[in-house]
């Protein structure tokens, strides 16, 4: 069977979402053109790396072809929820990243898992055999402000433990820092 390639040239959105609660969320990115919505599951540490990816991309090419720097969203940043109902298209595996000089876009190809080691060939290419994607073209402006919701996203989740920087759980935490000793005060004795 081959392919399905999910195109979006002009998406009206492109954002990165959570179903459930911190500490056991799912992570999607959405992307929604015209009446058309397609969802992929993937990794909290994807989205992340996605985001600082995009960014580190934006002022590459701003060093490279002088492509302006689009400012923080700011308050104009999306913060819809996810568009329902949510049904997941397929699961990340590769995540490709470009630039396409003609169109001026950044461009984002999301790949299907897949058991066969995925080939460099496959990734930002129309070959008809390979894992389905997801390629979405995204103005500077739009892809940073993906970036900047995705870098929220990520953040929402559990606070982090002061001494180990491991997410604290509701039920209690067991600090590997304090590797399980307690300091009695001289007081209390």
């Amino acid at each position: 069977m081959s392919r399905v390639i999910h195109v979006f040239r002009r998406p009206e959105r492109f954002v990165a979402g959570t179903v459930g609660e911190p500490g056991d969320r799912s992570f999607y990115l959405q992307a929604a053109e015209q009446a058309r919505t397609i969802s992929v599951l993937l990794e909290k540490q994807q989205v992340s790396v996605l985001a600082e990816r995009i960014a580190a991309l934006l002022q590459e090419v701003n060093r490279r072809f002088g492509q302006e720097l689009p400012v923080p969203t700011g308050g104009d940043a999306d913060t819809d929820p996810l568009a329902v109902p949510l049904e997941e298209e397929f699961r990340v595996g590769t995540m490709g990243l470009g630039w396409d000089a003609d169109t001026r876009s950044i461009v984002v190809e999301l790949l299907a898992v897949s058991e066969e080691e995925v080939d460099e060939s496959v990734v930002l290419d129309d070959t008809d055999e390979g894992p389905d994607a997801l390629r979405v073209f995204l103005s500077p402006p739009q892809a940073k402000a993906f970036a900047e919701r995705a870098e929220l996203v990520v953040s929402a989740g559990r606070a982090p433990c002061p001494l180990c920087a491991e997410p604290l759980d509701p039920a209690g935490h067991v600090c590997v820092r304090l590797n399980g000793f307690h300091q009695r005060s001289p007081m209390t004795d």
